[in-house]
């Protein structure tokens, strides 16, 4: 294992605060509560230094250390497979999903690739099973020399460590990928050492200075101990005096470079060129270090020339110095001596059966174009792919494009790996290897691959252009793809059908109709569930609703029978098709299906969208608190996966939460000015709703008038209800008798609970006494047969208001205590506070809400409550919350203390299920 030597050769000056803030997160683990930290340092600050001495400190505890190698860079999961090695006996302990991407992604079984996330769970699930038997520090420097996935599970790691006796510590220069991929694990910002330390070292490696001249020297290199102790062991006193006291800034890097490399220019050139040869072979091999300087002919005798220039070590591997050593020598000889070493390292590397280690050699020794090496870098990056590295699978694409002629073939392999670094999340580094390809030596079929993964990238990066283009693009896609590859023509139809529902008012380049038809004329392109999906979307666009409907049925009975995982791509049309045909139940069952299959697979970005329309299908349905729920999941999700989880907001929600409205308004527009015009569509809908719970009957009419006047697919459908309500109660019920009407001929179509319940609720507030109270017992009974449990509540409060201006008090009571009962389950806060100002109106006195106990649980808390007393193993709802067993029992313990309870039984009586 290559590590920097100890720069100062001296015990550790100046760090007592620094190895205390560690030995306390020691301390914390070994209590069960795990813990992680981030050490950024500029080169030479001492981060090596500090993790050695505190590492040679720690008893009683197994430490594991795997460092980053810039050979291994492109390798996926390199690090994690040197880590996880010395806790093999523990796989038994993990869920079979987890011990088998474990074991995918270290090359060892054949399987489907795993995704990053999966692995990331089988790695903490790992730790915190070895961390049973002894405390765990784990230790990687060099974190910016990490191959990609190994970062990224790593970060994982670091940001879900809970009540696992593990500490992560990881160590990087400033390096803007580690900070990305790491984002929401504590950061440490090592510094350089105060004044006093500085000159302690600083006399202790030379013969005493002036103390004058050591506090500039200190202060001019901010403390950095290896410029403290390397740039001054050569230098007289007068020399140090003219040397540093300039009115310039000194750039360490550069200067410590300049350094060492004078140094190496004294080396007899056998020893430089054994240096080379140790630097280009980044990971210190030994083996591989001395059979390549063996083939160019250096003996083993100019080594002791290297160490006796305290260069470098040589034991079982090779250690610089420091990395501006390496950095030193590498740079510092001519580009055809690094050719010529890294191809006899690749020569050498191939005898030794390290293929993934020759075909970097061979990219590294490339000049021009090479195919056959091309060809090699093609092959390592269909492996890293087949172990679930995409990250490396798009960096060894993107190499072998460089090193591809001009044509067709370069232009595929920058294409196959733009389709990888998207897949893999890096957005900036797929639009740049797009930017790249020359379209012109690209076929019909590559050309829409390109279109259609422009705009999907578009989407991450949030770029209003695309996003409000998107569908029109999409079809253009679809267009290059006919008569060539019919799946790849319905699915970019269907994505275009998605993408007009994200933009929906702000869509530019197609009209709705457009889309229709041309989703119409991609059913016939090929049989099979596609065309089914099509057929239904289509009639959904273009057929009038009793049309409509069979063919919707057929569609989503189509989407019922997909298998689990590959409902990922479908997740917004299941939602448009259910909530067209008023399938409420079958819209939940369909992405809790996705959302469960996503947590098995550790597809974490599929969980997060099937969880995110989720939340807003149980708004749909009248249950912030089911929907708020889904969004605290999402919240945990994205913090795990390193995205700000307080950037999680949802307008709609906070409508209906009681946020104010100029506040969700301003929200609302944010989104609309991105282009996401489905997103406002919602949250107009949440502030219509609310406005109404709150008696604003005329603000609610005139948001939806103008909505309703442009109607939209089964958006408008849901706008309807509400629109009615306001209209009736502000005193334009003229207006809205035909959506009445039209929600009646929806219902006789559709004929689900959900929607006779609405159609029959909508009627009451139209008609006459003599009829309302016929039809308001009618949507009672068809919205109870139903789960649109805020619905329910609506129509007992309307009811009960209507019994109340018929003087009815007993029987209004009756409805409005229901009425109440249900929002306060549900928490819709707004129509509670309406419920109970009715029924003190009818003389009924109340006192505030009784507080639960289960309101003092934390969501993490509850969640883990819930899912406990639906059944789960704590392993599963580890997998399910993306934490580790230990954790959920940590959780579940503080469950029943705060509860009182001591059994899952018991806990079941508590949360029972729907």
């Amino acid at each position: 294992m290559m590590r920097a030597m100890d720069a100062a050769n001296h015990p550790l000056i100046g760090r007592t605060a620094e190895l205390e803030r560690l030995s306390d997160l020691v301390a914390g683990s070994r209590n069960g509560h795990g813990a992680s930290l981030l050490i950024q340092g500029e080169p030479g600050v001492g981060k090596t230094a500090l993790l050695s001495e505190f590492s040679g400190a720690m008893h009683g505890t197994r430490l594991i250390r795997a460092d980053g190698f810039e050979a291994e860079s492109s390798m996926p999961y390199a690090t994690l497979q040197r880590i996880s090695r010395p806790m093999t006996q523990h796989m038994g302990a993990l869920l079979p999903t987890h011990s088998a991407a474990l074991r995918i992604a270290a090359g060892l079984d054949d399987g489907p690739p795993p995704d990053r996330y999966l692995v990331g769970l089988g790695m903490l699930s790992l730790l915190a099973a070895a961390s049973d038997e002894e405390p765990i520090i784990c230790i990687v420097d060099d974190v910016h020399l990490v191959d990609a996935e190994s970062l990224q599970v790593l970060a994982f790691v670091a940001r879900r460590l809970e009540a696992e006796r593990v500490l992560l510590v990881l160590s990087t220069r400033p390096d803007e990928q580690v900070d990305m991929a790491a984002a929401g694990v504590p950061v440490f910002e090592l510094g350089g050492l105060d004044p006093l330390s500085s000159v302690e070292l600083l006399n202790q490696s030379k013969a005493l200075l002036d103390p004058l001249l050591a506090t500039q020297i200190a202060a001019e290199t901010g403390g950095n101990p290896l410029a403290l102790v390397d740039l001054t062991r050569d230098f007289t006193a007068s020399q140090l005096t003219s040397s540093w006291l300039t009115p310039e800034p000194m750039p360490l890097g550069s200067r410590l470079e300049s350094h060492y490399l004078r140094r190496i220019e004294q080396l007899p050139p056998d020893s430089r060129l054994w240096l080379l040869v140790a630097a280009a072979e980044s990971t210190g091999d030994i083996e591989l270090i001395n059979a390549a300087a063996g083939r160019l002919g250096i003996g083993p005798s100019f080594v002791a020339e290297v160490e006796r220039g305290k260069l470098a070590s040589v034991r079982d591997s090779v250690v610089f110095r420091h990395a501006l050593v390496r950095s030193a020598v590498y740079n510092g000889m001519p580009d055809a001596d690094r050719r010529r070493v890294h191809d006899v390292l690749r020569v050498e590397a191939d005898a030794l059966g390290r293929p993934e280690v020759a075909v970097w050699h061979a990219a590294a020794a490339a000049i021009g174009t090479d195919e056959a090496v091309a060809k090699r870098l093609e092959a390592a990056a269909r492996t890293a792919g087949e172990r679930g590295g995409t990250a490396s699978r798009a960096r060894l694409l993107a190499r072998a494009a460089e090193l591809t002629p001009a044509g067709s073939a370069r232009a595929e392999r920058l294409l196959s790996a733009a389709e990888s670094a998207a897949l893999a999340g890096a957005a900036t580094f797929a639009l740049d290897l797009i930017s790249r390809i020359d379209m012109a030596s690209l076929d019909r079929v590559s050309s829409g691959r390109v279109v259609q993964l422009h705009t999907l990238v578009a989407l991450f990066i949030a770029d209003h252009d695309r996003i409000v283009t998107g569908a029109a693009d999409m079809l253009r896609a679809a267009g290059l793809f006919h008569g060539a590859v019919p799946d790849l023509e319905q699915r970019a139809l269907i994505r275009a059908f998605q993408l007009m529902l994200g933009a929906e008012g702000s869509v530019d380049g197609v009209t709705l109709t457009e889309l229709g038809q041309r989703l119409a004329a991609g059913v016939d392109v090929a049989d099979g569930p596609l065309c089914r999906i099509l057929r239904g979307l289509s009639a959904h666009i273009l057929l009038p609703y009793d049309q409509a409907v069979p063919v919707m049925r057929v569609a989503l009975a189509t989407l019922s029978d997909l298998d689990d995982a590959d409902l990922f791509d479908f997740g917004s049309v299941a939602v448009a098709l259910t909530m067209a045909l008023w399938e409420e139940r079958a819209g939940i069952e369909l992405l809790e299906r996705s959302a469960r299959a996503g947590r098995r697979l550790g597809r974490l970005l599929e969980v997060d969208t099937s969880l995110w329309l989720l939340g807003t299908l149980e708004l749909v349905r009248g249950d912030p608190a089911a929907s708020g729920r889904n969004i605290e999941q999402v919240r945990q999700l994205r913090q795990a996966i390193g995205y700000d989880a307080e950037q999680v907001v949802d307008a709609s929600y906070l409508a209906w939460s009681g946020i104010p409205i100029p506040q969700v308004e301003m929200i609302a527009d944010a989104i609309l000015a991105t282009g996401f015009g489905g997103a406002w569509s919602i949250a107009m809908m949440g502030l219509s709703v609310r406005e109404i719970a709150d008696g604003h009957y005329r603000d609610a009419f005139e948001r939806l008038q103008p909505m309703i006047a442009r109607p939209f697919l089964q958006v408008t459908y849901l706008q309807l209800p509400a629109f009615v309500e306001a209209g009736v109660r502000s005193g334009n019920a003229h207006l809205v008798k035909g959506s009445a009407e039209k929600l009646a001929w929806f219902a006789a179509h559709s004929g689900t609970p959900w929607i006779r319940g609405v159609s029959a609720r909508s009627a009451a507030l139209l008609a006459d006494d003599d009829q309302a109270e016929g039809l308001y017992i009618e949507a009672i009974e068809h919205l109870e047969q139903s789960s649109a449990i805020g619905e329910l509540g609506r129509a007992h409060l309307l009811y009960g208001e209507w019994l109340r201006r018929a003087k009815r008090r007993h029987d209004s009571r009756e409805q409005l205590q229901q009425a109440l009962l249900i929002f306060e389950q549900c928490e819709a806060p707004a129509f509670a506070a309406r419920a109970r100002r009715e029924l003190e109106a009818t003389g009924l006195k109340l006192g505030g809400k009784t507080p639960s106990s289960a309101d003092e649980l934390t969501p993490q808390e509850s969640a883990v409550a819930r899912l406990a007393a639906s059944g789960q193993t704590n392993p599963d709802i580890g997998a399910e919350l993306f934490i580790s067993a230990n954790t959920v029992d940590y959780h579940l313990r503080k469950v029943f203390r705060k509860l009182g309870v001591t059994s899952r039984r018991q806990l079941s009586e508590r949360f029972p299920t729907d």
